[in-house]
């Protein structure tokens, strides 16, 4: 800034020595056409010549403070008003030193609480309950460092709260409210747990070497991980903290409920995974994945790593009516499958998950699962809904849920449930017999208060719970806040 003003002020003062040339060239010329207006003239020419001489002694004086840091109230008030300014500048220039080490750095967090209330012939105390709960969550990421082209990325999910929710008699997943989270230690004990730890590389697959034109690439990752973030997603169903919070919506029942998955007691489990996606065709991308698990004692770092739990999806983004939609396909096989007569196996399954957009304002979703392999209570799950948004009344940031599932008891569990006895304590474990398949309803409306806080009233129904036909309609009605940013 102050160089240009150095250089304003020159190229300042050779127009008006310019001006002074001119002005003599005129007062030389012989055209002149009176000694009356010539004199007029001869006058007005050594006043712009004064007025120049005037300007450019300002201009030294101007130069002469410019050349010092230092500010004077006997400077020009132009050179203090420009120094000014630069001293300004540099200050904020410092200011923005340290946020430039946090660039890359993304954070996020939320606080979740619920509160549910049950009637006694629902609950396994036999005693109407209800209860409150809350949990937080943490994810920061950070850049991880370049491999050549490729890129880096750190990954961190911090996770705490209190609060069981409350105790249903047997259902398929006793999962009303998937938001509960307490840790092993007690319900006075609150503290956090590293929930997911891990390290992804991005590979560019450059067709012309240059990596800002690649269209596929490579994803390589390796911690201690959710699956859950990268198998069988859905973007209408599968955020219990904002949208359906039984967990027969929340994921793949078969795998979660069922617990195929095999991971640690919250849900997470040491592995690695590769994924290619192809983004060439926008709005047709498509992408395939590859994960392997820890699962039994290998997911808490207690036991062999051994007899994993493996899954393999294919996906592909999709239009209907130019309205984006997501398609997954899935095989999953665990070494240590669970089974209902308590003996460990290897256990396999197919499933399906997709959700699409089919007006503005309406998004479907629904999931499939089937059992292949495993002496499993449920070996078919279907789950269907979907979320409305609340532009027609108004409201574009709230939102209407409503999903149906139906889950069909195994020919095994059906053959063995009113006689099975895993735990040999002479009490069969069931002690009814199981037929039909289990019915799940919810529904709720997200409420935003505002662009951090939001209420969601939420109200559920379980029929036929468990496979058992004598059993009552269990009835949840819930309310959860969430804060976030």
């Amino acid at each position: 800034m102050r160089v240009s003003a150095r250089r304003a002020a020159t190229e300042m003062s050779y127009t008006r020595t310019l001006i002074a040339i001119a002005v003599s060239t005129a007062l030389s010329a012989p055209t002149l056409a009176a000694d009356s207006e010539m004199a007029v003239l001869k006058a007005e020419f050594k006043r712009l010549a004064q007025r120049i001489e005037t300007l450019e002694r300002q201009n030294q004086e101007l130069e002469k403070a410019l050349a010092s840091d230092r500010v004077s109230d006997r400077e020009p008030e132009l050179a203090t008003r420009l120094k000014t300014i630069e001293t300004q500048a540099q200050a904020l220039k410092e200011q923005s030193k340290p946020f430039a080490a946090l660039e890359g750095i993304e954070l996020e967090a939320s606080l979740t609480g619920v509160a549910q209330k049950v009637g006694s012939r629902d609950t396994a105390s036999g005693a109407a309950e209800s209860r409150l709960n809350y949990r937080g969550d943490i994810a920061v990421t950070l850049p991880g460092g370049d491999i050549g082209d490729s890129e880096g990325k750190i990954f961190a999910h911090l996770r705490f709260g209190q609060g069981a929710g409350i105790g249903l008699r047997p259902t398929y997943s006793s999962g009303a409210n998937s938001t509960a989270f307490q840790t092993t230690a007690g319900a006075d004990d609150s503290f956090a747990i590293l929930a997911q730890a891990w390290y992804q590389i991005k590979v560019p697959l450059m067709s012309d070497g240059v990596k800002a034109n690649a269209r596929e690439h490579v994803h390589l990752t390796a911690g201690k991980i959710d699956s859950f973030v990268f198998f069988d997603q859905n973007g209408a169903a599968d955020d219990e903290s904002a949208k359906f919070m039984n967990n027969v919506f929340v994921h793949n029942p078969l795998l979660d409920s069922g617990g195929d998955i095999r991971a640690d007691t919250y849900g997470f489990a040491p592995g690695a995974i590769a994924q290619y996606v192809n983004e060439g065709d926008r709005g047709s991308e498509w992408g395939l994945s590859l994960g392997v698990f820890g699962s039994g004692p290998g997911t808490n770092f207690s036991g062999s790593m051994g007899k994993p739990y493996v899954i393999a999806q294919a996906e592909t983004a999709a239009r209907f009516n130019h309205l984006p939609g997501k398609y997954r396909m899935y095989l999953w096989r665990s070494g240590r499958g669970s089974n209902y007569d308590g003996i460990e196996r290897k256990h396999s399954g197919v499933g399906f998950s997709a959700d699409q957009k089919v007006t503005e304002n309406l998004t479907l979703f629904g999931r499939y699962g089937h059992q292949l392999k495993g002496k499993v209570r449920f070996d078919r799950a279907l789950t269907l809904g979907g979320e409305l948004a609340g532009s027609s009344w108004g409201r574009a940031t709230d939102g209407i849920g409503l999903a149906f599932g139906a889950l069909r008891t195994s020919s095994d569990f059906r053959n063995d449930s009113l006689t099975i006895d895993a735990n040999a304590d002479a009490t069969p474990d069931f002690g009814y017999l199981a037929s039909g398949s289990e019915k799940q309803f919810e529904m709720y409306y997200r409420y935003q208060i505002n662009d951090k806080v939001e209420l969601t009233p939420d109200f559920q129904m379980i029929s036929r719970p468990g496979g058992n036909g004598g059993a009552s309609t269990v009835k949840v009605l819930g309310l959860r806040a969430k804060v976030g940013f």
